[in-house]
């Protein structure tokens, strides 16, 4: 049986050396059976491929917007290869753009590069994780300041679907809470533990404490 997006997509990130099991420390300070380093992304077979499965997503939940947005850094190379994904592979043609971590104030200026946002437009904001939140909250002052435009959904590569640690809401609920702003993820932690029980993935050895972790640390 053919593989969907998504568990294709879980499958890649354990090819490429990004998704691990084993026992990690996280920032939090939790101790975690799963460790996801988009760092470990490096090459252009790896970002073609990215940009394949956030074009799917894209498509898979109908979103429609005029432009993707990239945060600065990560998200820049992001929204590009989103963007000719969705051109080649779902004939879906997309402006996007990027902000600058500082206003340029020479030239044509402005605080974003490529797609220059106008007012009603509808866009999308692409990101490899969210932990907190702290990529949206920057990013929205400025697309406020350029224009008035709609954010359509944000695009991230997996939801742990997490609570936070003075919260028991996961960061992807709590940017629907406080902005009404809905995330779009590839993959979920859910659907990790899927893989694995499916056999998509190797890891059954560490399934049950991802299990544990889940019914401890998990949200719906």
């Amino acid at each position: 049986m053919a593989l969907t997006y998504k568990q294709q997509f879980i499958k890649f990130m354990v090819e490429s050396g990004v998704l691990k099991f084993g026992t990690f420390t996280l920032k939090s300070g939790r101790i975690a059976p799963y460790f996801i380093n988009t760092g470990n992304y490096k090459t252009g077979e790896q970002l073609a491929r990215l940009g394949e499965y956030y074009a799917a997503c894209y498509a898979d939940n109908g979103i429609q917007s005029d432009c993707l947005v990239g945060p600065a850094y990560k998200g820049i190379p992001l929204a590009v290869t989103t963007a000719v994904s969705l051109w080649n592979n779902h004939k879906i043609n997309v402006n996007y753009c990027f902000d600058r971590k500082e206003a340029k104030d020479h030239g044509e200026g402005g605080l974003f590069v490529g797609h220059q946002l106008a007012e009603g437009q509808k866009v999308t904001i692409i990101e490899d994780v969210m932990t907190s939140g702290k990529a949206l909250r920057e990013i929205l002052p400025k697309l406020e300041a350029q224009a008035n435009v709609q954010v359509a959904g944000m695009i991230i590569s997996v939801d742990r679907m997490e609570k936070g640690l003075n919260s028991d809401l996961s960061a992807v609920q709590e940017v629907y809470r406080d902005f009404g702003i809905k995330v779009f993820s590839i993959a979920t932690m859910s659907d990790i533990i899927s893989a694995i029980e499916d056999g998509i993935i190797e890891g059954s050895e560490y399934l049950e404490q991802m299990k544990a972790y889940r019914a401890k640390y998990g949200v719906e």
